[in-house]
């Protein structure tokens, strides 16, 4: 838990059950990428808010309410509700999953 705002920090431990479908979570690498999903390869780049607006934080939160509006309902880690091949070109060790 942070001091300052109260808000709290989560680590991602290994998979022990499916949570998938009632995920609320997101990951925010350490090079600014917002990934709503380990099992999809969207991301929103929160860097250019930062570094365009340094004085503000407002184009900072409009880029991570976009990016939760992206949010999927489910996941993509059942291979066979995916229209692709299953390949992902992102492996979770990358987010930190």
């Amino acid at each position: 838990r942070l001091e300052q705002t109260g808000q709290k920090i989560g680590f991602i431990t290994p998979m022990s059950h499916n949570f998938c479908e009632s995920c609320n979570r997101v990951r925010l690498t350490c090079t600014g990428e917002l990934y709503t999903c380990l099992g999809q390869e969207g991301m929103q780049n929160l860097r250019p808010a930062m570094r365009e607006h340094p004085d503000s934080d407002d184009a900072l939160e409009q880029a991570i309410r976009a990016a939760i509006g992206l949010k999927p309902k489910g996941h993509d880690f059942d291979y066979s509700r995916q229209r692709a091949d299953g390949q992902m070109s992102r492996h979770m060790s990358h987010t930190g999953g």
